[in-house]
């Protein structure tokens, strides 16, 4: 890798460690968080309270120097409460837009299935474009924006479940899930004083971030690798339990995503043990099963074991 490309990667290293000190024995899904910011997808959270998804999140912001805002949904949310309004100033004679939480560079949307499905779809123009439209005037989110929503998978009552449009925009779904025993021994121990996220350092910039994203999306991918991509991507769509599979969107996305991981792990090329390990959760939540497969106890963890055991991994030999 040329010299500027290790220096970002050793920030990542950084910025990696930055946020294991405030969520501890959870790197796996630090990575996939990181991952994402890289790609520059949206990620789904869904986990029981107090795992720790908000303080993960305000350390990403603060770890990157970027704008942090937060938004409660609840069933009495209004769009105009996320995206803005244009408020009429008298002496001026015009209107005048007063912008939204929306406009930020790491959002949190917390317990996003609370809010009705009319303000879930305010959300849907950001991820997918960038921008929102208020009155028929379009206005940039600021770069890079990240969206996180969570939702609580055990409570459904007052619940909205996500429709199948927007769920496919986020690039990743995962889980903290609890902590193990020495890790919530240590949890103890770091917060016995003060929180560690109060004496957390910015690694960071938005600009670096910018600069990062632009070099992930130079990683090589192989023509052989991506050939193995879309077979996965394809097979998901003609399994004979599978009633819905991955979209387009989703194969471009696991794309992204792969580069964004290798990259993390300081490569310039995709291996497909990046894109096997992804699979389930850049393609997972965008599949829906067949009625009679679920009654029978298949999942979709067991679908995607299968396609794997089919689809032959590409092998570089070396002469």
């Amino acid at each position: 890798m040329e010299t500027a490309t290790q220096h970002h990667v050793e920030v990542l290293a950084r910025l990696k460690a930055n946020l294991e000190s405030c969520i501890l024995g959870k790197s796996a899904e630090i990575e996939l968080l990181l991952t994402a910011m890289l790609a520059g997808g949206h990620v789904l959270l869904e986990d029981v309270p107090g795992t720790g998804k908000t303080v993960l999140i305000k350390a990403l912001a603060k770890s990157i120097n970027g704008q942090f805002r937060r938004i409660q949904c609840n069933p009495d949310l209004l769009p105009t409460d996320i995206t803005g309004v244009s408020i009429y100033h008298p002496k001026k004679e015009e209107f005048l837009f007063r912008s939204g939480p929306i406009m930020t560079n790491i959002l949190l949307v917390d317990e996003i299935n609370r809010a009705t499905t009319k303000t879930q779809s305010a959300l849907l123009e950001a991820m997918e474009e960038q921008h929102i439209t208020v009155d028929g005037d379009l206005h940039e989110l600021p770069s890079p924006f990240l969206m996180l929503a969570t939702q609580n998978p055990i409570d459904f009552e007052g619940t909205y479940t996500l429709p199948e449009a927007q769920l496919d925009r986020f690039m990743i779904k995962l889980s903290l899930g609890y902590p193990s025993e020495a890790a919530e021994k240590m949890m103890i121990a770091s917060q016995s004083k003060a929180h560690p996220m109060e004496a957390l350092q910015a690694i960071a910039d938005t600009k670096q971030v910018l600069e990062i994203q632009e070099q992930v999306r130079q990683v090589h991918l192989d023509e052989a690798v991506a050939d193995y991509l879309v077979t996965i991507s394809r097979k998901t769509r003609e399994h004979h339990a599978v009633f819905l599979g991955a979209s387009p969107r989703a194969t471009l996305s696991l794309v992204l995503a792969s580069k964004a991981y290798a990259f993390l792990h300081g490569r310039d090329y995709v291996i497909p043990d990046d894109i096997k390990y992804l699979a389930p959760f850049v393609l997972g939540h965008r599949m829906i099963l067949q009625m009679e497969a679920r009654m029978d106890g298949v999942s979709i963890a067991s679908v995607l074991a299968t396609i794997f055991e089919q689809v032959r991994v590409p092998v570089r030999l070396e002469k």
